[in-house]
């Protein structure tokens, strides 16, 4: 084992990255164990210092901006935890990457818009970007595509990937309520957000299914190319008639090669109630992936929250 303790920084301390420094605290000595190594948070970045986070700060080097910790020689890796496609969460990763930091990140917007050329400047660098937390929070997607069924060409990629989705048609069906009332249900509880347009529309679907098309079918995402459709327009009587069919409605990301093209599309799907996909309830994410030699997989757990999604960050480590 290297007696090398392999330093921390993060920009970002909500939820996620809140969650991180919380399991590198609690789990110390079984991480140090199975990496061989020390992982230590040396410093972070955020924009309220005297917020009660439900850890202590102190002995971590402040950075009021998150782009200084990005270049800060003394950190080996940067946490992006910052969120969004643009702006100060591009910055610190690129200025990371330029600087001789591995970047690990859950941002799924930053990666199916920026992917390519982040995973470009890292390899120029011969650095790692890691981003399996950008995709289904807690379900070790990533590693799936690109290790575990690394022997197979991709038939078919179909998941729900929104957990406050599959939540709202979920509580459609059990209650008998249209849609916008379990909507605003489901923000009194934090289920949904404030402005929900991302996970109700299928934005948020869309950046998940292009980064896992990208990795299967290996092109580029291209969100102008995805065809997106949300939820909103779903109602009690939808859901009902699907049932009397024997079908749940379920809005699913889904590619597949289809004549040497990638085809890939988000929109609220009929899918038979025996299914893997058809048993998901509640919050909870599932990706059925299909390979010519090891044919079908299917994952299913917590798609978001801290746990889960801090968990996969710390595997990237």
């Amino acid at each position: 084992m290297t007696t090398d303790t392999l330093r921390i920084g993060i920009a970002g301390l909500g939820t996620v990255g809140g969650g991180v420094v919380k399991i590198l605290q609690s789990n110390a000595d079984l991480i140090t164990a199975r990496s061989g190594r020390k992982i230590e948070v040396v410093a972070v970045s955020a924009r309220d210092k005297s917020r009660d986070r439900g850890f202590s700060t102190d002995g971590l080097r402040w950075f009021d901006d998150a782009r200084d910790l990005a270049a800060d020689s003394e950190i080996d890796v940067v946490l992006e935890m910052i969120g969004g496609s643009e702006g100060i969460a591009r910055d610190v990763c690129e200025k990371a990457l330029s600087t001789g930091k591995h970047v690990v990140t859950a941002n799924k917007a930053l990666i199916a818009h920026h992917g390519k050329a982040l995973a470009a400047l890292a390899a120029g660098n011969n650095l790692t970007l890691a981003f399996e937390a950008a995709v289904a929070g807690g379900i070790p997607v990533i590693k799936t595509l690109r290790e575990g069924m690394a022997a197979n060409r991709f038939f078919h990629i179909s998941g729900i990937l929104n957990g406050t989705c599959n939540y709202i048609l979920t509580t459609m069906e059990k209650t008998g309520q249209d849609f916008a009332d379990v909507l605003k249900e489901a923000q009194e509880k934090g289920y949904a957000e404030a402005d929900p347009t991302f996970d109700v529309d299928g934005i948020d679907t869309a950046h998940k299914l292009a980064i896992m098309a990208g990795l299967a079918f290996g092109h580029a995402p291209n969100m102008d190319e995805l065809p997106v459709e949300g939820i909103r327009s779903i109602t009690f009587d939808d859901i009902r008639y699907a049932n009397e069919l024997g079908y749940r409605i379920k809005l699913l990301g889904v590619t597949r090669m289809a004549d040497g093209h990638v085809q890939q599309a988000v929109y609220p799907c009929m899918v038979a109630k025996e299914s893997p996909l058809g048993s998901v309830d509640d919050a909870f994410n599932a990706v059925q992936l299909e390979g010519d030699f090891v044919g079908r997989i299917f994952l299913e757990g917590a798609g978001a929250g801290e746990g889960p999604t801090a968990s996969s960050v710390v595997a990237d480590l």
